[in-house]
């Protein structure tokens, strides 16, 4: 017992060593003009961490074992590093201040390069500076869609069908929202090599969630069916509906669940049928989810056939070396590109000066990637920007540590529509009802992709094959933002448009 009285006072130091506080939440800006500071690295010891939003804020959940002793690390490329003991820390605003080097400073490098020739060393280093092997990322992945119906008019010209009146087409339109938002988010562990042309891939998901309004879906479903009861009354089973939108045309056979066939059966073939449904459903999220990962990884400007072809198509650009810049203990090249000819992008490029990796570029499109307008049919696809960062891993190679990518299309019909029912079973003509009138709709649709990568850890070609996809996770639904939700987990910070999101009322 005496031994167990000279002890405890030993543990009780030890113990009051270890961080009580479970997370630190701050913002950082840039010291000159006050801004937000995105994607500057925020971590423990340069070991744990995460990316500050585009708003420069971000929450570090610490874990377990942390020490009093531990430091917080801020890094950001153009800006000089800070380091904070962690024990006590408690400021909720970071300033980062600028650091580079002009280019007629002095400066300690081998060689004094030009951009292009810098440029061609990167092309000539891009398989050498890769990790394309085998990694095991555990990553945080948000994907956030906005809808904007800019127009939705119709006007009805004529109809055989007594209820399928303007009124009734008014009331479609009225319940088709203007503006709608899906934001969808998981953390889990990718399986995969980065070797171009490998599609092949493994996803386990731990935790996912799907942020939405349901009541934008339930008016329109409430319309569905009293469309479907309209189909019902005036349609026969074996007909068939001719589209014709001026001399274009279709032929589209009509779905039995119109006529209800699936309420015909048993209570006990639903309920098999719904356990059915969501099995189907954990495959669906798993195979989409890994898609999107795999797309986003595989339109890296490493790959010879990416959009971002500035690196091996680089004749298309004129590039500029801005200045020089530190991140951590190495020097970087700043270097600023542009379109020359029959190129799409300009950006930044920041470019090792000891292996000239390219560890991070921000992009964006200077015209629109697609733009056509023809027979009433309109498409501009007008946006298309992002940011890749890449840090060296334990093969000692680069990996995709952050990716953020924007897209935006614009999608206009103006366009007579024509909708025949006909029936070959019937004697005398085919034609059985029309409804017909003009269309004018006008859709904006964008999307934002983030993607951070916590750990790129390497495996075998076994260890790759011995995991066996589990598609066990459905996302959770939320309503509105729920802070909560991914407490105790790291992940990019969300944006204000994610944390002021609410379901409209029923």
């Amino acid at each position: 017992m005496r031994f167990f009285y000279l002890l405890f006072p030993v543990f009780l130091c030890g113990f009051s060593h270890a961080i009580a506080q479970q997370s630190v939440t701050a913002k950082i800006i840039d010291s000159t003009n006050q801004n937000p500071v995105p994607f500057a690295t925020v971590s423990i010891n340069n070991e744990i961490g995460v990316i500050s939003s585009e708003s420069g804020d971000f929450t570090l959940h610490l874990k377990n074992g942390t020490m009093a002793g531990d430091s917080l690390y801020i890094s950001c490329l153009g800006y000089g590093e800070k380091v904070f003991p962690l024990a006590g820390f408690k400021d909720s605003l970071i300033v980062l201040s600028p650091k580079a080097f002009e280019l007629d400073e002095v400066v300690l490098l081998n060689k004094n390069y030009t951009a292009e020739e810098i440029i061609e060393h990167v092309k000539d280093s891009l398989e050498k500076n890769y990790d394309f092997d085998l990694l095991k990322q555990k990553l945080f992945f948000r994907k956030s869609d906005y809808t904007y119906l800019d127009k939705k008019e119709a006007t009805l010209k004529k109809s055989t069908i007594p209820e399928f009146n303007q009124p009734f087409v008014d009331s479609l339109l009225l319940a088709t929202p203007d503006y709608n938002s899906i934001h969808s988010e998981i953390l889990g562990e990718f399986y995969g090599n980065m070797a171009p042309g490998n599609s092949g891939s493994k996803l386990h998901i731990i935790k996912a969630s799907h942020l939405y309004d349901k009541n934008n879906e339930m008016s329109v479903n409430a319309l569905t069916d009293r469309l479907q009861h309209i189909i019902r009354d005036h349609v026969k089973r074996d007909s068939y509906f001719k589209l014709k939108s001026g001399l274009i045309g279709t032929k589209t056979e009509i779905d039995s669940s119109f006529f209800g066939d699936e309420k015909n059966k048993e209570a006990e073939m639903l309920i098999e049928e719904r356990e059915k449904e969501n099995e189907e459903r954990k495959k669906r999220f798993l195979q989409y989810e890994k898609r999107l990962l795999t797309r986003l990884q595989h339109r890296s400007f490493i790959f010879e056939k990416s959009d971002l072809n500035f690196i091996h198509k680089s004749r298309k650009y004129e590039f500029k070396l801005e200045n020089i810049t530190t991140l951590h203990d190495y020097v970087v090249y700043k270097i600023f590109f542009k379109p020359k000819r029959n190129a799409d992008y300009s950006g930044t490029l920041y470019v090792n000066a000891d292996d000239f990796a390219v560890i991070r570029v921000d992009y964006e499109n200077v015209e629109p990637l697609r733009n056509f307008k023809l027979f009433g049919i309109s498409l501009n696809k007008y946006m298309h920007k992002g940011t890749l960062i890449y840090k060296k891993n334990s093969r000692g190679k680069y990996a995709l540590k952050y990716a953020e990518e924007e897209t935006g299309q614009k999608v206009g019909i103006k366009r007579p529509v024509k909708i025949i029912e006909k029936n070959k079973h019937v004697k005398g003509r085919r034609k059985q009802n029309e409804v017909a009138g003009d269309v004018h709709l006008v859709i904006r649709a964008s999307d934002k992709s983030e993607m951070i990568v916590f750990d790129n850890n390497i495996i075998t070609a076994s260890a790759y094959d011995n995991y066996t996809e589990e598609p066990d996770v459905v996302p959770q639904y939320l309503s509105e933002y729920d802070p909560d939700f991914w407490k105790g987990y790291n992940i990019i910070e969300p944006n204000a448009a994610i944390k002021e999101f609410k379901s409209t009322e029923d």
